[in-house]
């Protein structure tokens, strides 16, 4: 057996199902493989950027690894931005990295570069394979790192003569560690905050973000008086009725600092002490208020929602953890097409058992607040702030779970980074409708130019931060790609889109044009 049916057959083994793909030469044994082992499926994207983001996607949705694959260096690199995402989720992901045959790599051909170096960016497990020999364990290893706890991006790079080279045999799958318990000082400290009668915020991040843990943390809440956040871009959120609504720490500083104004305790759940999204002039980048006490409940490889429920039951044995009412569900707007009125019509209109990859950055303001009431929904963000993650992350999202709608909301200028990801939803027929807020401009560039003391304001400058002229169609490029779409004129006409859009099996993508809300 070839090294690379070896590591294809030994992923399989340890349970990984889907490789997402932009491959090259170096790689073409592995893709080779793929009609010798029908158990692992390859999805192919056009640009490497769309693949890291859909293994991400994926991930976030079945606590499992994807499989991504990626040729060279250079094509490490062009999948960087979303590794970072991925990487800030905790999702667990092998990213297999094609190389120079060993012998080849001397003469510095045109491609060669040093792999390692741009892998350390995003992961720190990071091994290549030297044989044959050693491809199948070392792919079972990469799973097992992936895994975890917590989740992170295991890359192996794979010559391709180790690719070609007999020798080769399926590795069983390597144990992943195990979630650890609560630490018995971790759980007194957290409680004897919450009985000193002080503020105390609960932050919660990472997996706390599950119903179980937001069901403890209201527990914990209702009976302590303490407030409860979550962080400011959760990888995975279930939300809708019958969930306690967690309100998300702010992405302005000055907001995020009124929220945690007055704690004396900050207690964070599988999330760190919030910081600054950048530096501003004048304003400090820690955002934890003076005098005020961070305990870290649980983090890392910690049990996050075992630690909640243990810390429940020591501060709040009777309280109920379901809440008090479900928020209402919005009307289906009518008139003018905005940020506002969008919103509520996906909150009127969003179908049990959603999967919402939100990248609708300032445009989604409204969102949170109409969406509280929906059926049942997962809502994954922009964790590590690279944009061009929204697309992609709703194509591995729907690849994870063929049964459920999913919903990508992306801006304009973010979806333009990798709007290939529509070509390989329509190849894989996958039920996803798109929303592209599109104000033709990058909003939230505008609002920073403020925010951070430059006083530019000529046309120079601010054309550096719109997107028109010339204004970019969606509609035709999309309809390019495969995918059916529309560009509705008023709320009413968007209403009718949607409810097609969620009707209809396959992709669909809606351009809603509207005022920049900066």
């Amino acid at each position: 057996m070839i090294g690379g049916e070896a590591l294809v057959r030994s992923l399989v083994a340890s349970g990984v199902e889907v490789v997402f793909a932009n491959p090259g030469t170096s790689e073409m044994h592995f893709v080779a493989t793929l009609d010798a082992v029908p158990e692992m499926r390859g999805v192919l994207a056009l640009f490497e950027g769309a693949a890291t983001g859909a293994a991400d996607g994926y991930a976030r949705m079945t606590g499992s690894p994807a499989a991504v694959l990626l040729h060279l260096g250079p094509g490490l690199g062009n999948g960087l931005a979303n590794l970072h995402n991925a990487r800030r989720s905790r999702a667990p992901v092998v990213a297999i990295v094609g190389d120079h045959a060993t012998y080849h790599q001397q003469y510095d051909a045109p491609l060669e570069s040093d792999i390692e170096t741009v892998a350390r960016n995003v992961s720190t497990w990071i091994r290549r394979s030297a044989r044959a020999e050693d491809a199948g364990v070392d792919a079972a290893d990469a799973v097992a790192a992936a895994h975890g706890p917590p989740g992170q991006i295991a890359t192996l790079i794979l010559p391709a003569d180790v690719s070609w080279s007999e020798g080769g045999s399926v590795a069983p799958p390597a144990q992943p560690r195990a979630r650890t318990a609560v630490r018995s000082a971790a759980l007194d400290e957290a409680a004897s905050a919450l009985r000193s009668g002080e503020r105390v915020v609960l932050l919660l991040g990472g997996s706390s973000l599950r119903e179980r843990g937001m069901r403890a943390a209201s527990r914990i809440a209702r009976a302590t008086g303490a407030d409860v956040l979550s962080e400011t871009f959760p990888a995975r959120v279930e939300r809708g009725a019958g969930i306690p609504v967690i309100e998300r720490l702010a992405y302005l500083a000055e907001m995020a600092s009124g929220q945690l104004d007055g704690a004396r305790h900050l207690i964070t759940v599988d999330t760190k002490s919030p910081v600054s999204f950048f530096a501003y002039p004048g304003r400090p980048s820690d955002l934890v208020p003076e005098g005020c006490e961070v305990l870290m409940l649980a983090g890392g490889a910690d049990d996050a929602i075992a630690a909640l429920e243990a810390l429940a039951a020591e501060v709040a044995p009777e309280a109920e953890s379901s809440p008090r009412s479900d928020p209402p569900r919005p009307e289906q707007p009518s008139g003018e097409l905005s940020a506002e009125s969008i919103a509520r019509a996906i909150g009127a209109l969003l179908p049990e058992g959603a999967v919402v990859s939100d990248e609708a950055n300032t445009s989604g303001t409204f969102l949170p607040m109409f969406t509280a009431g929906a059926p049942r929904h997962d809502w994954l963000t922009l964790t590590g702030g690279s944009i061009g993650q929204g697309l992609p992350v709703a194509l591995g999202a729907a690849i994870a779970c063929p049964d459920r709608p999913v919903l990508a909301l992306d801006a304009d200028g973010s979806a333009l980074y990798t709007l290939q990801s529509l070509w390989t939803m329509a190849r894989e027929g996958l039920d996803v409708t798109t929303i592209i807020f599109s104000n033709r401009r990058y909003a939230i560039l505008r609002m920073e130019l403020a925010r951070v003391g430059a006083t530019a304001s000529g046309r120079r400058a601010l054309e550096m931060l719109d997107i028109s002229p010339p204004e970019i169609d969606f509609v035709a490029l999309a309809g390019g790609f495969g995918v059916p779409a529309t560009r509705p004129d008023s709320a009413d006409s968007f209403v009718a889109d949607l409810e097609r859009a969620f009707a209809e099996p396959g992709p669909h993508l809606i351009e809603a044009v509207i005022p920049s809300l900066f």
